[in-house]
């Protein structure tokens, strides 16, 4: 067997417009497996082994292209121009104001509802001594869901020998403008359940506090004392129903911590473990903060909407790396402005293993 990852592709189905959409899936000779699609450049599975050699998928998905066309819990999905929220879809930007689509409350989410996860992007499949990738690019016009500048995007992803799983993004714009882009898997290392027996760190001395409609006060709080403290691994469910209000406005977790460390620079942000099978996922960054979601919005089980595994009610996780919610709106935040001539980059390391 070869010690190689692998990739190969084919057709995983036809869009309204009868373009096809691409699958990849770039396989490690343990079994192990990433799978790729090149609508919304979304991850659709993550299988991994656990402590005793089994294999099982480690992500919330559907079984088909339906399922993601009308998702509307941004499944494994690339989002932007801007992950997670703008106050009241709106920022001024050299002092001209810009308006965006509203599409959670008065917030504009994730790009809006025609937002990077609803793209077709163009790919290709790499690979090198280290393992193998798909490489997905997007163009977005000027104006597009209300923001400035002709957009370019390209994401990498990378999956290598030592089960890691590297995503990078790199973006230019032809005029000024704000950029902000997380990938959105959803985890569960049991590989179904609840995931209030998870085990969770986060490499942060502070949190950003929101308002009644997830938007940051402007605070930089620490976290010591609050049901927020991660900094030492900690069970989810332990303080997950807290009657401190920032858990109670979020029905649990939905809260962007500040990581430690100098942003720009790779760097610890999580450890999550599941001492049920062994596997431990640890996420690195170079992004300021990372959003820690406990899946609080996701369907609970009803007569008519029977549960689906791994996509229920706290069945799975997003550790999302991003800059802060509403920086555009906020100059004490690190920035997400873009000038022509700059290049965004970030990157970001998932990382698999077993104890």
């Amino acid at each position: 067997m070869t010690s190689q990852v692998q990739v190969k592709s084919d057709i995983y189905g036809a869009l309204p417009s009868g373009a096809s959409v691409t699958h990849y899936q770039l396989k490690h000779p343990t079994g192990a497996r990433v799978s790729i699609i090149d609508y919304g450049a979304i991850i659709t599975s993550i299988v991994v082994p656990d402590r005793a050699g089994e294999l099982a998928e480690v992500t919330a998905g559907y079984p088909d292209l339906e399922g993601y066309l009308g998702d509307t819990y941004f499944l494994g999905a690339v989002v932007g121009r801007y992950a997670n929220r703008i106050a009241h879809g709106r920022f001024t930007l050299d002092g001209v104001p810009y308006e965006l689509p509203q599409n959670q409350a008065t917030n504009h989410l994730h790009g809006g509802p025609e937002g990077f996860y609803r793209a077709h992007w163009k790919s290709r499949a790499f690979s090198n001594d280290e393992g193998a990738g798909v490489e997905l690019s997007l163009h977005s016009p000027d104006g597009h869901a209300g923001y400035p500048g002709a957009l370019d995007v390209v994401v990498r992803y990378h999956f290598s020998r030592s089960l890691c799983l590297t995503v990078e993004y790199e973006a230019r714009t032809t005029k000024a403008t704000v950029v902000n882009v997380t990938q959105h898997s959803y985890f569960n290392l049991a590989g179904s359940g609840s995931i209030v027996d998870h085990e969770l760190r986060v490499r942060a001395e502070r949190f950003t506090p929101t308002d009644e409609l997830a938007i940051p006060t402007g605070l930089m709080t620490k976290v010591a004392g609050s049901a927020l403290d991660f900094r030492s691994f900690r069970r989810i469910g332990e303080r997950l129903n807290s009657t401190e209000p920032q858990i109670q406005m979020a029905n649990g977790y939905d809260h962007n911590f500040v990581l430690d460390g100098t942003p720009g620079e790779l760097r610890p942000a999580a450890e999550l473990r599941c001492s049920k099978t062994g596997r431990i996922l640890s996420v690195r960054t170079t992004e300021p903060g990372m959003q820690f979601y406990s899946g609080n919005f996701l369907p609970r089980p009803t007569n008519a909407q029977p549960h689906s595994p791994n996509l229920g009610y706290r069945e799975a996780l997003c550790l999302e790396t991003q800059h802060f919610p509403d920086s555009p709106n906020r100059p004490e935040f690190p920035s997400t402005r873009l000038d022509p001539g700059q290049v965004f980059h970030s990157k970001t390391e998932f990382s698999f293993a077993v104890e």
